[in-house]
């Protein structure tokens, strides 16, 4: 049980005061970091963009990895120049010499193999030489297509080869006549039985 004779010690108004304030500082001192902190993070924050920005934005976002293209295998191919092949397949190691590929207008790189001759350029290039594989990467190209890309490619960096010409289209050949004779339009074996 408690001592009832037990005295209490009474408190001075300053040590009141004193305790009062160490209670309210903590707290205090707790939502002001929290306010420091959700500050910090919205100033990190980007303004949305908007109307046209944004809507591309997140188009860019959800596009797909892969598309699917059908194409019609009866339609006529379209073969593309050197410069074509050179900004869809070769630019991604030739424009910043990516494993040791010789860069894009840089006579240096292309000093001794400039030296092997067109044919010898085409032939690696359509094989593969090194950690470069077989027309570049895409196996769609045609011979004629990696033929005008290292014309164009060794041609920047100071050769003076000759792309292939594009071929010319097939002369459509005429229709034949039936044994009809233009004059009258009649057979010309019936002339002859008259």
């Amino acid at each position: 049980m408690a001592d009832p004779h037990a005295k209490m010690t009474q408190a001075t108004p300053q040590e009141v005061i004193i305790s009062l304030l160490a209670g309210l500082f903590a707290p205090l001192l707790a939502i002001f970091l929290i306010v420091q902190l959700v500050l910090g993070i919205q100033e990190d924050q980007q303004p949305a963009p908007s109307g046209e920005a944004a809507q591309k934005a997140t188009l860019s976002r959800i596009k797909p990895f892969a598309q699917l293209v059908a194409l019609d295998a009866n339609a006529p191919r379209i073969e593309k120049s050197g410069q074509e092949v050179y900004d869809a397949v070769c630019a991604s190691c030739h424009s910043s010499g990516a494993l040791g590929a010789p860069r894009f207008d840089n006579k240096g790189d292309w000093g001794g193999r400039l030296g092997q001759g067109y044919d010898t350029l085409v032939k690696h290039a359509i094989e593969g030489i090194r950690q470069m594989p077989p027309r570049g990467g895409d196996g769609d190209l045609s011979d004629v297509e990696v033929a005008r890309a290292v014309a164009y490619i060794a041609n920047s960096a100071g050769a003076s080869f000759k792309a292939p010409e594009p071929a010319a289209p097939a002369a459509v050949a005429p229709a034949p006549e039936n044994n009809k004779d233009k004059k009258d339009g009649n057979d010309v074996n019936d002339d002859k039985k008259q």
